[in-house]
């Protein structure tokens, strides 16, 4: 049986195929509206959430992520600002992490509504820092940092290292001021208490929020029904070693009920968090063994360990990510000890079994 197979009888979608249409919302749990909203990528969509509050002193509209600075989802807001909130304002938005369909539209829904942004600090940290200085996925550092992993200099290189402005043009600011979120602590919503979860190897100070009055968890992007969280090794921290992270982050959701409701960041909500996270654990670790072959078998650059993890036609975009996720998967090997690390001939570093 395949894992696909394994995967859609382990999983509950309570909703079946229904799901709301762009600038339209559905209720998903009490209080709880979900939207969707489309993405300029492969990733098409994004899930937003509307949690009923009551925040100094005023009933509304608690906003969970916020989509990608764009018109197409601008416009969708609009719709929902007119027709989803039962004539209530939007009290504040909450942030789950700094990627930009999470916080795409801070900056311009807090200059347009006037509403206080929560994040942790790490991120907002960060997306301050990546909107001053290109980074990650585009720039010329991150150019230099893919090349030295094993990508051949050409055109692709060239497209990385114009697009300094990569992240900046899906993020166009962020407000100057924030309220802070940290992990263990509660976040009082309305009339609910909200446990605050920090997850690790996504993004710098991934938040989830847990409520157990209503068996509800907004796992952003910490736990997604039928992809794998992306984890990357980027140019920031070019020895990072990400994926015990994120695996350790998993935790959490394996001490929630069995039941309970997780609210993705993409794809369906779902039922079975702990199967999820099984079938998450069981995937890196085929394919952490699948790279110890081919190191076993030949010297593997981070651009040869994408030959043996994605076996379909990437786009440059795709591309960036299967760079730095082949080079976590590398670098969680290599501080195991299971591989080591030196130049290549060329210069690029490359990994062999040790």
């Amino acid at each position: 049986m395949t894992t696909k197979n394994i995967q859609e009888l382990a999983l509950n979608y309570p909703f079946n195929d229904d799901m709301p249409a762009t600038g339209a919302s559905m209720q998903v749990a009490p209080g709880i509206k979900w939207l969707r909203m489309p993405l300029p990528f492969a990733l098409n969509h994004i899930n937003l959430w509307l949690i009923a509050d009551h925040f100094q002193g005023v009933d509304g509209w608690a906003v969970v992520d916020c989509g990608v600075a764009t018109p197409e989802i601008r416009a969708a807001w609009g719709q929902v600002l007119a027709n989803e909130l039962e004539g209530k304002p939007v009290t504040r938005l909450i942030v789950t992490h700094m990627h930009p369909d999470h916080v795409g539209n801070a900056d311009w829904l807090n200059k347009k509504l006037g509403v206080p942004l929560f994040m942790s600090l790490t991120d907002y940290a960060m997306s301050r820092s990546m909107l001053a200085k290109p980074t990650g996925s585009g720039g010329v550092q991150a150019a230099a940092h893919f090349e030295v992993h094993g990508m051949a200099s050409g055109k692709d290189l060239a497209k990385i290292a114009e697009r300094g402005n990569y992240y900046g043009s899906m993020v166009d600011g962020l407000p100057d001021s924030m309220h802070r979120l940290l992990g263990g602590r509660s976040l009082q919503i309305g009339a609910h208490s909200w446990r605050l979860d920090a997850g690790y190897g996504h993004a710098p100070e991934h938040m989830s929020l847990y409520c157990a009055a209503l068996n509800v968890v907004i796992s952003g992007d910490m736990l997604l029904p039928r992809i794998s969280t992306n984890i990357s090794v980027w140019d920031m921290e070019p020895e990072a070693n990400p994926l015990p992270l994120f695996l350790d982050s998993l935790a959490v959701y394996e001490a929630l009920p069995a039941d309970v409701l997780v609210l993705p960041s993409h794809g369906k909500p779902f039922t079975g968090a702990h199967a999820r996270v099984a079938q998450l654990r069981e995937h890196h670790r085929d394919r952490l063994a699948e790279l110890l072959d081919a190191c076993r078998a030949a010297p593997c650059t981070a651009a040869d360990a994408c030959k043996v993890l994605f076996k379909r036609e990437l786009d440059l975009h795709q591309m960036s990510f299967a760079m730095g996720e082949a080079l976590a998967h590398l670098h969680a090997l290599w501080f195991d000890g299971a591989v080591v690390r030196r130049r290549s001939a060329a210069g690029a570093w490359e990994f062999v079994a040790a």
